[in-house]
């Protein structure tokens, strides 16, 4: 049976229905960065996601190709992933999504290298006919994390977040949004396919311990 990262790697793929706290270990990306509303036909978000399986595919067949990947295995193409920020907020304004940048994920499994990221951009440029030049072999380093499973659809995420800030709080945590460290997502249903309420996306927040006064 082909790897499968989200029946593998259930704690990252399959949390619960309420938040938890997770350790999430540096992981390789295909990544295409963006700003604009993802719902927006034909635009960026959209193109994005094109290149994202162009190239996820073209690794996950390379093995029918000439082209060999050391310590290569079969795989299943893990789910479309997300990073989404908006300027001068930690919080999101889903009524504005004009106002989002975002970079557009799927993850690599460890064994593909950024020369064997290269291949996979330029073959996929010529195979599809599609412009991949924006796309780059991303490492990102999570670390400290609550996530949750939300169920419904994205604009009624704010419910989900709440409960993960009510449970953050009454554990000594705050959430710990930087530059890069960002609100993320992991979308485990077709939108295509399946109706909004019942979407299920993993939302997760970078965290750290929240450092209380001590008064004499």
């Amino acid at each position: 049976m082909p790897f499968d990262f989200k029946k593998e790697c259930k704690e990252f793929y399959m949390p619960k229905n309420k938040p938890e706290i997770v350790n999430v270990p540096p992981a390789n990306y295909i990544a295409v960065r963006g700003t604009g509303d993802p719902n927006e036909p034909d635009g960026a978000y959209q193109q994005a996601i094109s290149v994202l399986y162009a190239i996820a595919y073209t690794l996950k067949m390379s093995y029918k190709t000439d082209h060999r990947i050391e310590g290569f295995f079969e795989y299943v193409v893990p789910p479309l992933e997300g990073f989404w920020w908006q300027e001068n907020t930690n919080s999101i304004d889903y009524a504005d999504k004009s106002a989002f940048h975002w970079v557009s994920v799927i993850r690599l499994p460890d064994f593909i290298t950024p020369d064997d990221f290269a291949w996979a951009v330029q073959t996929a440029e010529k195979k599809k006919k599609l412009d991949c030049s924006k796309a780059e072999f991303l490492t990102i380093d999570e670390g400290l994390c609550v996530q949750i499973m939300h169920h419904g659809a994205f604009d009624d995420e704010p419910a989900s977040v709440a409960l993960m800030d009510t449970f953050l709080a009454e554990n000594g945590y705050i959430n710990d949004f930087t530059a890069a460290r960002l609100h993320h997502e992991i979308y485990l249903s077709d939108a295509r396919k399946v109706a909004p309420e019942k979407w299920k996306t993993v939302i997760r927040h970078p965290i750290k311990k929240s450092v209380k006064e001590h008064t004499p």
